[in-house]
């Protein structure tokens, strides 16, 4: 499969003529719960040649699109966002980039862009944004289970995942892992609600619907207390972070001049 995402990427590449500077595994596999029927999700960053950025309409406005989204298929879901774009959102400390500079199955690496980027990730880390964003996501998938109808194991773990991430926030006050066992080995330390999630996570790795035997209220009470006490975290935390534009800035011209030159 990997050679068949790198002819993907090389196309991407000819079609949009487009520079790849990265591509990544994004979704459960690099979260280490998929199934033999989970697809590939695959995301990368690109840059433009330098005079697309010489105009004066910016990259992102009306036609000039800061995106690339293949149609997605049984087995590939294939999705770039383009540098300045992603420049702009690791400023603000964007968890799902962050996931991306962190994940453990990378596809594709060109430039020295994406190693600058990882030696920053941790001075632009925001903690308060980040809680934010995995604590909507933990309401929002926790609300599909709560309102009933079929439930499945991948339903659970899209709660329990944004939950132990800032859960491991707190804890760490680093960005979290994207594999699901670590956070769950670190972050929850009773055994009865441990031992019940890694039967889920074995349900879901193996295609298993859920188990009715599962402690589900003992499940469902961890996570509603632990994301109404993050909330409550949320709220106190104030982190006061050096404006990083300048150093971007840098970054973003250096990287054209080496893909382009």
């Amino acid at each position: 499969m990997k050679e068949t995402i790198l002819k993907t990427l090389e196309q991407i590449e000819k079609d949009h003529h487009v520079k790849v500077l990265y591509a990544c595994e994004s979704g459960s596999r690099a979260w280490g719960v998929s199934s033999k029927d989970s697809d590939y999700d695959v995301r990368f960053i690109y840059v433009h040649p330098p005079d697309s950025y010489l105009s004066i309409d910016p990259v992102g406005i009306g036609k000039k699109r800061d995106v690339i989204e293949l149609p997605v298929n049984v087995l590939l879901d294939v999705s770039g966002w383009e540098l300045t774009k992603a420049l702009k959102l690791f400023r603000k400390s964007n968890p799902p980039l962050f996931e991306w500079l962190g994940s453990n199955i990378v596809y594709y690496e060109a430039y020295s862009a994406i190693e600058e980027m990882k030696k920053m990730k941790q001075r632009l880390f925001s903690p308060s944004s980040c809680l934010y964003h995995y604590l909507n996501m933990a309401n929002q998938n926790f609300g599909q289970i709560l309102r009933g109808g079929q439930v499945t194991p991948k339903h659970y773990i899209n709660v329990l995942r944004p939950v132990l991430a800032a859960k491991w926030i707190e804890q760490h006050h680093t960005f979290p892992p994207l594999e699901l066992q670590t956070l769950l080995e670190q972050t929850v330390p009773e055994k009865e609600v441990k031992m019940e999630f890694e039967r889920l996570l074995k349900q879901k790795i193996a295609g298993e619907t859920l188990n009715t035997a599962m402690r589900f209220d003992l499940m469902n009470d961890f996570l509603t207390v632990e994301i109404a006490r993050m909330e409550s975290y949320a709220k106190k935390l104030q982190v006061n972070r050096p404006d990083p534009t300048r150093k971007l800035d840098l970054l973003f011209q250096n990287t054209l001049e080496e893909a382009w030159h």
